[in-house]
């Protein structure tokens, strides 16, 4: 298959992808609580403020501002009607943005988790995901996105839906989860495992991966272990711009440009074709992975010992990859590159 994201990949043999949606907007005036997807409508400035930050960071694709455009959670906000509006103006808005660039950038439709739990260990039926997915797919369609990004997953039935929600709505996506339980998702699912379920899928992601988490070592072990099934598909990295600390009532992120440089050629040294950043990660760190991934060729793939040299300490001895429970790493000091 081709379309405008695979061509580009094609064109340039990697893409940096964008950072944070949510650290931004709280830099912009967002309110803990708050929907940000509202502002696509309520503060469109700001979003086309963010998209553009990207974008003049050196960005190849960035994503949308509809992480959580579904009927569950904008139900919390009294939103649940305007689910395919906000998806299609949060598209509207980086098509804008896209499009007088200057050059080619690819438009990807966030789409994040329903905030439910799916049957049978909760009570949201597959039926139901689907349509949900459905919904913000196809807003995000109308709205001229090249891509449907689906991101953060951490329960395989639900990446399975939204596999199929994309596929009613006639558009080609990608798709990652977040692997922050001692080197699995909250449910369970390994990077091995997730290799197995997107190529085994009927609707295939255009690539997959792995986003936020607990930190950029974890993030790339991770990554190591997609590369390892030997699968077909491209392989996205976009990790967290280093650890959050709490300080002053905020959440800080400690990684420094320099720091997410080296995270970016490791990223691809380790087998990603699509590296971004994820939560803390502001339009300084892009520009520092830009320049190291224009600067430095891709090498060979780093050892875990490297990893952790060069980004810190894994949060857990293992990934889950080698048959081993999830087991904490001891306890030790940070190095930071």
């Amino acid at each position: 298959m081709s379309n405008a994201f695979t061509d580009l990949l094609a064109e340039k043999g990697f893409l940096l992808a964008d950072g944070a949606t949510g650290t931004n907007l709280f830099n912009m005036g967002l309110m803990s609580g708050d929907a940000p997807e509202m502002w696509n409508v309520e503060e469109p400035q700001n979003i086309i403020k963010l998209y553009r930050g990207a974008v003049d960071s050196g960005s190849d694709l960035f994503l949308t501002n509809s992480f959580g455009a579904n009927a569950s959670r904008m139900k919390l906000h009294g939103a649940e009607k305007r689910v395919h509006e906000l998806a299609r103006v949060s598209a509207e808005l980086a098509r804008e943005v896209a499009d007088t660039a200057g050059r080619k950038v690819i438009v990807a439709g966030s789409v994040g988790p329903t905030g439910e739990i799916m049957e049978p260990v909760g009570t949201l039926s597959h039926a139901s995901a689907v349509e949900m997915f459905h919904e913000a797919a196809d807003g995000l369609k109308a709205g001229g996105v090249d891509i449907g990004w689906l991101e953060t997953i951490s329960a395989p039935e639900e990446y399975k839906a939204a596999a199929e929600g994309f596929a009613l709505a006639g558009l080609d996506w990608c798709g990652t989860m977040s692997f922050d339980t001692a080197g699995r998702t909250m449910m369970g699912v390994t990077s091995e495992a997730m290799v197995d379920m997107v190529h085994g899928l009927d609707n295939r992601p255009m690539a997959y991966g792995a986003n936020c988490g607990t930190g950029a070592s974890d993030l790339l072990r991770t990554v190591l272990g997609f590369a390892a099934k030997g699968g077909t598909l491209p392989i996205i990295s976009k990790g967290n711009a280093g650890i959050p600390k709490y300080h002053d009532g905020h959440i800080h992120y400690d990684g420094t440009p320099e720091l997410m440089g080296k995270y970016a050629v490791m990223a691809r040294n380790c087998g990603a074709t699509i590296i971004g950043g994820c939560c803390g990660t502001m339009p300084e760190h892009l520009v520092a992975m830009r320049a190291a991934l224009d600067s430095q060729p891709r090498g060979a793939a780093p050892t875990l010992e490297e990893i952790v040299a060069t980004l810190g300490d894994f949060s857990s001895a293992s990934d889950g990859t080698d048959g081993q429970g999830p087991v904490r790493a001891p306890r030790k000091g940070r190095r930071r590159g």
